[in-house]
């Protein structure tokens, strides 16, 4: 399998062109020196691009790493400074990157925001909330409610903890919406839905005493661990339907 071919089978399911209006990049961003012919055995997961993670996969042997935060996010930059750091990484060592940002975020069942339901035990999973026009989250309800505390704990792995825990609304949880990163105001949409709480990545401050007014339930699980979920799951499918050699790194920022 080449990286053109890999990245196609990215696509297949992430589906871009879908989602015209987000500026990121996605798909390939970094070729390898020979991306038609060379044939890729190992790929590496993350959720970041950046020199540190472009190091450990080129350490680990890997042609190609994928992640959900690529370097390329619609605008011209000069390659100076920390830019010129990432890039040469990546050059230096013959490393692909394939980032794939809103796709990811928003896919059924492969991305951050269903992953994340399945990971808490949502059924009845309907789309909720939009950016740019995009729809990006889904909401769904528990068969049996629990505690912001029982939530909390399902969102995050074990040896983390969960920055922000607001304890605003019922303290039987049945409806819940899941938007990861920063959708810190979307925390709006899940109020005018009616939904008991709302779990993202980073919640600001400029929405805490609108959440505490309006009386709903808020987990911020932090960008870096809420996002962790679809790179993970797209791992692996392609192990187990293409059979190549891959590893995730883990670079929490505690962000």
């Amino acid at each position: 399998m080449t990286l053109i071919e890999l990245n196609d089978y990215f696509n297949s399911f992430l589906q871009r062109e879908n989602y015209v209006s987000d500026p990121s990049l996605n798909g390939i961003q970094i070729q390898n020196k020979e991306p038609a012919s060379k044939q890729i055995k190992k790929v590496a997961f993350a959720v970041d691009a950046c020199e540190e993670t472009a190091l450990a996969a080129a350490e680990w042997g890997a042609d190609v790493l994928f992640v959900h935060h690529g370097l390329f996010w619609g605008g011209c930059q000069t390659i100076t400074g920390d830019f010129y750091k990432r890039i040469s990484a990546f050059v230096n060592n013959d490393l692909a990157l394939c980032a794939y940002h809103i796709p990811l975020d928003a896919n059924n069942p492969y991305g951050n925001n269903y992953g994340l339901a399945a990971q808490v035990g949502l059924k009845k999973l309907k789309p909720f909330g939009s950016w740019r026009g995009m729809c990006i989250g889904v909401k769904g309800e528990f068969k049996t409610p629990v505690s912001i505390e029982e939530l909390s704990n399902l969102v995050v792995r074990p040896e983390r903890s969960v920055p922000v825990v607001l304890p605003f609304g019922k303290k039987d949880i049945k409806t819940v919406g899941i938007i990861s990163g920063g959708a810190s105001e979307d925390v709006e949409d899940a109020v005018a839905e009616g939904l008991d709480a709302y779990i993202t990545g980073e919640f600001a401050h400029e929405q805490y005493h609108f959440a505490k007014e309006m009386g709903i339930n808020v987990i911020g699980a932090g960008h870096y661990e809420t996002e962790i979920v679809g790179v993970n799951l797209v791992m692996q499918k392609l192990i187990k339907e293409k059979n190549l050699e891959c590893k995730f790194l883990d670079f929490p920022t505690g962000l």
